[in-house]
């Protein structure tokens, strides 16, 4: 099973970067009379932050990040590992972080790579970049998770268009034989790869002239090769099934206290879903905040946004237990329990 304790690493900061550019879900054209009132209810999305053409994920993760560190104050010298989760990475090859690298001014010896995973990405990257950090001599680290799930969309499908939009964060983790355990859980069901897939573009299904055909997959969905497939009704099955246990297993494996936590983090997917899965483990609802309704579905990027919009306050000031939990694409999924105490975290960031 895919458990894992960690010790002596501390995160030290949390950023979030959005762009400036709003569309309100009401005004969607591709709504038909009632249906836009309809979706907002269901998936509380009222409106998202898109990117303007030119602008990608290692953009905002970059101003993230720059602001992060120098409110932080930390010599970018003595930065030893960046890790980019992204699946809207900036070129097929080279790594995007090997660019962020070179971006940010970090030092050569500097570790840097790519992890390709969308909605659990933030849990996953949690998990590796601290493993890395507690097994080896690396001292800091910085996380990067953003997408620009929003060019992923046909602009012609209703299912997948008003739900996602753009983000990036940076969080510093840093060494500390003094901090608490964090505990982590894994999973993955590859049988459901294809409840959520864009099927061009890569070594599998390299883009042809029949990738730019749009086909009709139902009233108001037409999509191409190159554009993301969502199967709705199969994604919200799993996320109600697998969220939930995945939170029961963490807690069960480590004798954890679900009733302790100051906060439960839950990925920003649709409110209906994510309403479903905190009934099921029954937490006060005061307690799982939300910022679906502003920002949409950020994909890897939702966990960090939600801290910094939400929870700024508490974390400059506070020591916070946290259960943060995240499932999507791949199928992947996770939980982990972390505690903060009185971190950076930076104002929202509008570019």
């Amino acid at each position: 099973m895919a458990f894992s304790n960690i010790k002596g690493v501390s995160i030290r900061g949390v950023s979030a970067c959005v762009p400036k550019n709003t569309v309100e879900n009401r005004h969607c054209p591709l709504f038909k009379e009632n249906e836009a009132l309809r979706f907002i209810m269901t998936t509380g999305i009222e409106r998202r932050h898109i990117v303007e053409k030119g602008i990608c994920s290692s953009d905002l993760c970059f101003s993230a990040a720059e602001k992060l560190l120098a409110e932080m104050n930390w010599d970018k010298q003595t930065i030893d590992l960046l890790i980019f989760v992204s699946q809207t990475q900036d070129y097929r090859l080279p790594a995007t972080a090997c660019i962020l690298q070179h971006r940010l001014g970090l030092p050569m010896s500097c570790m840097a790579f790519d992890v390709s995973l969308g909605c659990s990405g933030y849990v996953y990257g949690l998990g590796i970049a601290s493993s890395m950090i507690s097994a080896g001599h690396l001292k800091r680290a910085l996380l990067l998770v953003g997408n620009t799930q929003s060019l992923l969309a046909s602009p012609e499908d209703k299912s997948v268009l008003p739900l996602f939009a753009d983000a990036g964060s940076a969080t510093s983790l840093e060494f500390d034989p003094t901090a608490r355990e964090m505990y982590f859980h894994h999973a993955t069901d590859g049988s459901g790869a294809h409840f959520m897939m864009l099927p061009d573009g890569g070594c599998r299904n390299p883009v042809a002239p029949s990738s730019f055909e749009f086909k009709e997959f139902g009233p108001g969905i037409k999509r191409s090769g190159i554009h993301e497939g969502l199967d709705g009704m199969e994604v919200f099955s799993f996320g109600i099934s697998r969220a939930p246990e995945s939170v029961t297993m963490l807690m069960e494996q480590y004798q954890l206290d679900l009733n302790v936590y100051d906060y439960y983090l839950f990925h920003q997917a649709n409110k209906f879903m994510n309403e479903r899965i905190r009934k099921k483990l029954k937490l006060p609802p005061k307690k799982v905040p939300y910022n679906i309704q502003e920002y949409g579905n950020t994909s890897c990027t939702t966990l960090p946004l939600l801290m910094v919009t939400e929870l700024r306050e508490q974390l400059t000031a506070q020591n916070l237990k946290l259960l943060l939990c995240a499932f999507g694409v791949g199928l992947s999924w996770g939980s982990c329990s972390i505690s903060v105490d009185s971190i950076v975290c930076p104002k929202l960031i509008e570019v």
